[in-house]
């Protein structure tokens, strides 16, 4: 959520920038009802104030010699006037809070200064690639056709259909255990050589939790929620247990950073994407994650987000896979994201390179929303943190790039060597 300081103070740089992502900021109705809270603020201080000095009348009249009881008859009248006042006041206030409360959870987080004007993909800045894409002797064939052409097990989306209808898969056997050793790599490159945490969440949240990163409200139509007596959501990504973690704490300096690596699986509608990769694994009802987060100081938050997507990219270099790194321009941001880098993998059956984590910097936008803060040696006063997360990587899609960039003529697989200890030394997925 926005600073309400800085909108009050620099709200047209503010305007400004959200304009950078094509988003309108009606900064006169925030000035408008910014204002009528304040002039309710100060009608209600000055309702306290008489109410005070009402209260003190009664005091001076029982010094005069009137009985206590006759001093508050004298008085009840006009603090009961006051106390209806005082009521209407306050609930006013309370009122024009929750307007600009509602009206700011629906304004996105503006983009750094650094971040690339542009609106849509298009737009997206390039910024380095890894290895390069490998040359076939053979036809081409997508993962779909790879995966359910494998013997000992394979991809099957007429079973997953029959159980839960499209966007969704079934894997058995060698695939099965492919999966299951991408999640494996990934939680024990991330723990032993870049410093997480691993940690275990709820695959299910309340609605607190996805206000706190920016699902609701806006986004309520991308999630799945529970039918039953509580209102619960199955989660869209292990960012949002995760983050929510500092929900509400102020956390000593000393604490920080903060860093979470979460195997978790995800679920989204995936409302508005009808016709979009329908085909295949690319985008499922139902997939797997292994999620990177940190809670950071401030000052620390740049350089964070570089340092979590080297992590990312650090997986595909274990698994020599093609990539390429973009910095999304204003317009492609997620709604929470100040800055995103996207990690992009190469697959063969595209010839394009296709998105498999976005790493951003949401910098105090989601901590605001939590109440999520760190408390300032310097000022020994709470501030807000800042957050950075990123998928380490998309077990899915990076399942699909291997069975793309690894497919053999003769329709097998060959097993990356950085999988080879986590698959009992297979070398191969043979093809039926």
């Amino acid at each position: 959520m926005l600073d309400i300081r800085a909108l009050r103070s620099n709200g047209a740089a503010i305007r400004d920038a959200l304009a950078r992502r094509g988003v309108e900021l009606d900064l006169q109705a925030f000035e408008t009802l910014d204002g009528e809270r304040k002039q309710a603020d100060i009608r209600s201080q000055e309702l306290q104030a008489r109410r005070k000095s009402a209260s003190r009348e009664i005091g001076n009249l029982v010094q005069s010699g009137i009985s206590v009881d006759e001093a508050k008859a004298r008085v009840a009248e006009t603090l009961k006037e006051i106390d209806e006042q005082l009521d209407q006041e306050v609930a006013r206030a309370q009122a024009i809070h929750q307007q600009i409360e509602e009206m700011l959870m629906g304004v996105p987080n503006p983009p750094q200064d650094v971040v690339p004007d542009g609106l849509s993909e298009d737009d997206n800045v390039e910024i380095r690639r890894w290895g390069e894409p490998r040359s076939f002797e053979f036809d081409v064939r997508d993962h779909v056709d790879v995966g359910e052409g494998l013997a000992g097990g394979h991809l099957d989306f007429d079973a997953a259909s029959k159980l839960s209808g499209a966007r969704f898969a079934v894997m058995t056997g060698g695939l099965a255990r492919m999966h299951r050793a991408l999640v494996d790599l990934m939680l024990d490159l991330h723990t032993s050589s870049h410093g997480y945490q691993e940690i275990y969440v709820p695959y299910l949240v309340g609605p607190d939790a996805l206000r706190g990163t920016g699902q609701l409200p806006k986004f309520e139509e991308d999630l799945f929620r529970i039918a039953g007596e509580r209102e619960l959501y199955l989660i869209p990504t292990a960012e949002v247990p995760v983050t929510n973690m500092a929900a509400g704490e102020i956390l000593d300096a000393d604490a920080l950073p903060r860093r979470f690596v979460c195997h978790t699986p995800c679920f989204r509608s995936e409302a508005g994407s009808h016709g979009r990769d329908t085909r295949g694994m690319i985008r499922q009802h139902q997939f797997e994650k292994v999620e990177l987060v940190q809670m950071v100081r401030p000052d620390q938050s740049t350089q964070a987000l570089e340092e979590l997507t080297a992590h990312a990219e650090a997986v595909l270099q274990a698994l020599a896979l093609p990539y390429r790194v973009v910095d999304l321009c204003a317009g492609d941001l997620g709604f929470s994201a100040s800055r995103t880098f996207d990690i992009e993998v190469w697959l063969p059956s595209q010839q394009t390179y296709r998105e498999i984590s976005s790493c951003s910097n949401f910098l105090d936008f989601q901590a605001r929303r939590m109440q999520a803060r760190w408390r300032n040696p310097e000022t020994g006063k709470p501030e807000p943190l800042h957050t950075i997360n990123g998928s380490g990587l998309a077990v899915g899609r990076t399942l699909v790039a291997i069975l793309e960039n690894y497919q053999n003529a003769d329709g097998s697989v060959t097993v990356p060597e950085a999988l080879r200890p986590y698959m009992r030394g297979l070398e191969t997925l043979e093809a039926r």
